[in-house]
């Protein structure tokens, strides 16, 4: 075999593995969200195929004739690449947020394709070996070779592919290429027909995969809009399949959910009136600032979000003003361009049910936004959790040790731990008067209670403060209701 052939072959299939591997947590996303449990099923089954891939190679390698190998192997990885978004958009919506889902799924869209591509390393160096003087630099020079090309497929995908094309097309295309590879070094005379026929055959399967369920795929998020059937001027704005936000295009002033009343009857209750400067963590369907800009003439709303393409999909679909100032960044980054003192009200809405940037939870990121608070400045939190609630007990721990006065708002069912969903930290210097927002909450027909002191610290009791040293937020987590 040609050497520059040879050295391209292991250097696509190794870029190839890599390329899915990244691409596999996008695929999945809209069923089990971005965690770190996801991440970490993703890359062990990865290297499950890739440890399979390299032994099944040279095994068959040394039984069968090497050059007759290549085509099959490369065939059935481009086969099984374009088969699984196919896979995971058949098996996703059965999923739930767990670690044998999530390496079931990983199992079943992923590991063929690493193993068959991972193959085709062993089965080259093979037919290279024409000499035992040379082994060991035939090996390492192959070795080199495909990590080299892992490397480049890692930093394609992750720098340049991601940013300027959806997933699946990405998915179809690589597929398509090791078909074709594939039949390229099988085919015959005689065969090269038949071969095409099958490679028409393939590019069909691709287009049907082509399609998923993103109405939108942002950097971050498999992102749709629905409209509201009972509402006409209602958007939902569902991430990963959750429902993320939703927007009254006719009446900034409807809050369909009831954790954002909760926060605007916070707001109103605590905050000093008139204008306001609100910095909200997070932008998604911007609720709150269309909310803040409608109720309160005159006040500077901020939005940090890091996802860019919500902000194109807010002012396309949902309403979005050119007088909210949003800036693209991670929050931990773009919180060093807010003056410090200077904000109001801090909302922190940055969660979703299936998706925790546990960086935002932490002690040191808690420093960093009573750093920009002013004196009596409000941060409020909006935390979602179910079961045990270890991951609302330590975050509320973790406030306590920044904050003077702390306050939990949720439904009572939601505080005995027999239901779960969104609850309301408030935290600032001054005690919050939780009669007054109860008020408010029973005058619109609200059943959230407020608890505070004592009560807080019991609830609290025992739950480890988090830190940028230690925050297993995924595992805390409880997904029950998700």
């Amino acid at each position: 075999m040609n050497r520059i052939l040879a050295r391209s072959l292991v250097f696509l299939t190794s870029a190839g593995v890599l390329v899915i591997e990244i691409l596999a947590a996008r695929l999945l996303a809209p069923y089990l969200g971005v965690s770190l449990e996801v991440f970490t099923g993703i890359i062990g089954v990865i290297l499950a195929g890739i440890s399979i891939g390299a032994w099944l190679g040279g095994r068959l390698a040394d039984r069968s004739s090497p050059r007759t190998l290549l085509g099959p192997l490369l065939i059935g990885g481009g086969l099984t690449t374009l088969a699984s978004p196919l896979i995971i958009d058949t098996v996703g919506p059965a999923l739930s947020i767990g670690a044998f889902d999530i390496v079931f799924a990983s199992v079943a869209g992923f590991f063929a394709p690493a193993a068959l591509l991972t193959a085709v390393n062993p089965v080259v160096v093979k037919i290279q070996l024409d000499s035992l003087e040379r082994t060991g630099r035939v090996v390492g020079s192959y070795s080199a070779i495909g990590t080299a090309g892992a490397i480049v497929g890692t930093f394609a995908t992750g720098f340049v592919l991601i940013a300027a094309f959806p997933t699946r097309p990405i998915v179809v295309a690589l597929g398509v290429v090791f078909t074709v590879l594939g039949v390229a070094l099988s085919a015959t005379r005689r065969t090269w027909a038949s071969m095409w026929l099958v490679v028409a055959g393939l590019l069909s399967l691709g287009l049907w995969a082509w399609d998923g369920p993103c109405q939108f795929e942002t950097t971050y998020h498999c992102a749709v809009v629905e409209v509201d059937p009972e509402r006409p001027e209602g958007r939902v704005l569902l991430l990963d399949r959750l429902r993320n936000s939703y927007v009254d295009l006719a009446d900034p002033t409807h809050l369909e959910f009831r954790y954002v009343r909760l926060i605007a009857d916070v707001i109103a209750t605590a905050a000093e009136p008139g204008p306001l400067h609100v910095v909200s963590i997070g932008g998604g369907g911007f609720t709150v600032p269309r909310y803040i800009e409608h109720t309160r003439p005159g006040s500077r709303n901020t939005v940090l979000e890091i996802d860019a393409e919500l902000i194109d999909i807010g002012h396309e679909r949902l309403d979005l003003s050119d007088t909210i100032d949003v800036v693209v960044d991670d929050a931990r980054i773009s919180l060093n361009r807010v003056a410090k003192g200077s904000a109001d009200v801090v909302v922190g809405d940055a969660y979703s049910g299936a998706s925790v940037p546990w960086h935002l939870t932490t002690l040191e990121y808690n420093r960093q936004i009573e750093a920009v608070l002013t004196g009596d400045g409000l941060y409020i939190m909006n935390v979602i959790d179910y079961g045990e609630l270890a991951f609302l007990r330590a975050e509320t721990a973790t406030l306590i040790e920044v904050y003077d006065e702390v306050a939990l708002f949720a439904p009572p069912e939601y505080l005995t731990g027999e239901s779960g969903g969104n609850f309301i930290l408030v935290s600032s210097r001054d005690p919050v008067d939780l009669a007054a927002v109860e008020s408010r909450i029973r005058g619109r027909g609200g059943t959230e209670i407020g608890i505070s002191g004592e009560r807080l610290d019991r609830f609290v009791s025992g739950a480890p403060v988090l830190t940028d040293d230690y925050a297993p937020v995924d595992q805390m987590l409880g997904r029950a209701g998700l």
